[in-house]
Order: structure tokens, then C-alpha cells, then sequence
């Protein structure tokens, strides 16, 4: 190889090596924000923001329970059981059965001003109220789907924005 083959050689090296670190670190400094903003990690950061460890541990332990129309224990549970078994072992606070019912028993505020405990409240099917929640912060609430079993959602994805009916606290 002559020298200015050798050069040219080189400098191919040189443009394939800074092209691949370039790559490699464009990759790695990407990668944390990518994973910071799903869902998944959205929504562990508002668990983790929880006041109440006593909330965290409750959701963390029916996590994954599947939905069954009636339920009231780990075998399956339906949205306003699920509500009904946090209020009471959370807040010590007796509340109705069915989420229309429990809609009755809350002092309504705006979704904007909604705290960590307040109930949420979604129709569905239509006018009336089907199915309830526990806001938790930062748009995240803790429900039991009827496809997904007790779940962290985010309450600002348009699914829910559209049937979203009112929230707030529970009387005293």
C-alpha cells in the first residue's frame, strides 16, 4: 500500500470509530429519559410519591387481582368493592357499595384540585355513574379494570378524560 492509501485507509477508520462512539453515546444518554417517561415509570413515581405508606402497601398488595362483578376479596373485585375495602381499611370511613352510591357521599371539587384518597367517578355506558377509583397524584388513580384487575391508571389519557364525571373526598 502506498501512503496516500494508507492515509485515506486510516482516516476511513478513523470517520467508522467516531461515527460508532457518536452513536453509542447519543444511545446511552437517550435511553434513561426514554424509560422515565412510559407509563410504567409514570406511574411507579406517583406510588412512590404516596403521603400514606399505608395506601402504598393497600394498592401493592391487590395489585394484579383480577375483576370479578360482585367480588370483595383476592379471588376477584369489582371498582366499588375495591374503593369500599381501601376507604374502609385506609380512612377508617364506611361508604356504599355500588360507585353510583358512593358518588352521593362525596363532596365534589375540581378533577384540577383533587388529592391523594379522593374517589373518581366515570359513566362508561352512558349518563350514570359505572365505575369509581382512588386518585393518588400527578393524574394517577388505582382502580379495578374489567379487563386488567386492580391497576395504576393515568386518568389523563383520553379513555378516561371523556367519561370522567366527578371527584373528591368523602364526607365526614
Amino acid at each position: 500500500m502506498n501512503t496516500l492509501s494508507l492515509r485515506r485507509h486510516s482516516s476511513l477508520q478513523f470517520m467508522i470509530v467516531m461515527a460508532v462512539l457518536v452513536f453509542l453515546s447519543s444511545c446511552g444518554s437517550k435511553r434513561p429519559g426514554a424509560y422515565s417517561s412510559t407509563k410504567a415509570a409514570k406511574a411507579a413515581e406517583a406510588m412512590a410519591e404516596l403521603k400514606s405508606k399505608a395506601l402504598y402497601r393497600f394498592i401493592t398488595d391487590w395489585t394484579g387481582v383480577k375483576y370479578k362483578l360482585g367480588g370483595m376479596d383476592k379471588r376477584g373485585i369489582d371498582c366499588s368493592g375495591f374503593a369500599l375495602l381501601l376507604n374502609k381499611e385506609i380512612y377508617g370511613q364506611d361508604i356504599p357499595r355500588r360507585s353510583r352510591d358512593q358518588a352521593d357521599v362525596i363532596r365534589e371539587k375540581n378533577p384540577d384540585q383533587l388529592k391523594e384518597g379522593d374517589l373518581v367517578f366515570f359513566s362508561f355506558g352512558g349518563k350514570e355513574i359505572d365505575h369509581v377509583g382512588v386518585y393518588l397524584n400527578h393524574g394517577f388513580f388505582v382502580h379495578a379494570s374489567t379487563t386488567r384487575g386492580v391497576i395504576v391508571d393515568d386518568m389523563n389519557l383520553p379513555a378516561y378524560q371523556h367519561v370522567l364525571i366527578k371527584g373528591g373526598p368523602v364526607k365526614n
